[in-house]
């Protein structure tokens, strides 16, 4: 409620970055002063690992599509209440169908806030009619954004949802510096709402974790220590519970690029991820066994190649031409953002790796 606006979308600003084709020529080298370092794809070559290869899909993410009623100062979706790109009723309709005639068992939903789609409401009631896990990616202060939004943890609860809740940290003025001016009230507000409907508790089966990524040019630290003390500090200073902290580091993609190249830290960035490189991350990396749907239903590796215009190779790239057949051990498309989540404990959508 009366979110001050922590940032305008990419596009709304006219900004270079907006156009995936740029941002990739920034991460290439060829806008910034980052030629000298290693491609990604070389790196796994090295190692003996070329091409990275996918397995079987387990996890089928939908990205709904790109509104949301925050404005993120990180965000590398470049969401925001002034963008209207939203999955169709009939793309659904044919995710619904793969799920059913495949043993794809958890649907991860995100966006944008996945809620705000007129058709999020049934299309997570058919995914559990079908017997699949359902996740929602959730920024939290839509719960508390709308009346019309307000019986949603009771929604999530009555449908098993795991509710998954960015909050970048326990303290007010770094969730509102990265997220804007009133989020972490919000956001304390929403996960006492998720506490009371039984979200976060033990023996309630209903899942909740929250998702911490760093609020500058750095690397998360260790998970499980960061963890325990989100867990005390929330518990003490708000009465909130939940289960798990994922660590999630910013990708130098979108607004994260756009801040990175601002500040002037973009070079000292990417040599720090590529010096941090870990070959025991590469095996559980979620690109392996996650296939992410776009809201105009063009299909990708991951999220973040769905946000740099990098559709699958070796498979049809679209919801309409799905062909379950060729998807398990398909190419896996790099590039080099990808030293984002190989860097250090590594970065999944679950958090660190290894």
């Amino acid at each position: 409620m009366g979110i001050k606006q922590r940032t305008k979308s990419l596009r709304s600003r006219g900004s270079e970055l907006s156009d995936s084709f740029f941002q990739l020529r920034v991460l290439n080298g060829q806008e910034a002063n980052t030629a000298h370092l290693p491609a990604f794809g070389d790196r796994l070559r090295e190692h003996g690992v070329h091409p990275l290869l996918s397995t079987e899909v387990q996890i089928l993410q939908i990205n709904v599509g790109k509104r949301c009623n925050q404005s993120c100062a990180h965000c590398h979706v470049d969401a925001g209440p002034d963008r209207t790109e939203a999955i169709s009723r009939a793309h659904l309709e044919k995710c619904l169908e793969i799920l059913a005639g495949s043993e794809i068992s958890t649907v991860d939903l995100t966006g944008g806030a996945p809620e705000m789609h007129p058709d999020f409401r049934w299309f997570v009631s058919e995914c559990r009619r079908l017997g699949k896990k359902v996740m929602d990616r959730c920024n939290l202060t839509i719960l508390v954004a709308h009346e019309k939004y307000a019986d949603l943890p009771s929604f999530f609860a009555e449908n098993g949802v795991h509710v998954v809740s960015s909050l970048p940290h326990y303290a007010e003025t770094r969730t509102d510096g990265q997220r804007g001016e009133g989020v972490f009230a919000d956001s304390v507000k929403a996960l006492q709402r998720l506490n009371e409907v039984g979200y976060g508790r033990a023996g309630s089966g209903l899942q909740l974790d929250l998702v911490y990524n760093p609020s500058g040019a750095f690397l998360p630290s260790g998970q499980a220590a960061l963890e325990t003390e989100f867990k005390r500090q929330l518990e003490r200073r708000h009465g909130i519970v939940f289960n798990s902290l994922y660590c999630i580091a910013n990708m130098p993609i979108s607004r994260f690029l756009d801040y990175l190249l601002e500040s002037g830290q973009y070079a000292a960035y990417m040599e720090k991820l590529v010096a941090a490189f870990n070959l025991a991350t590469v095996g559980g990396l979620m690109c392996r066994n996650t296939l992410s749907v776009g809201w105009n239903g063009s299909l990708y590796d991951c999220d973040f190649n769905q946000m740099l215009g990098l559709p699958i190779q070796g498979a049809p790239d679209h919801l309409d031409r799905f062909d379950a057949s060729k998807m398990a051990g398909r190419a896996i498309v790099v590039n080099q953002h990808c030293y984002g989540c190989t860097a250090g404990s590594g970065s999944s959508c679950g958090g660190a790796v290894v």
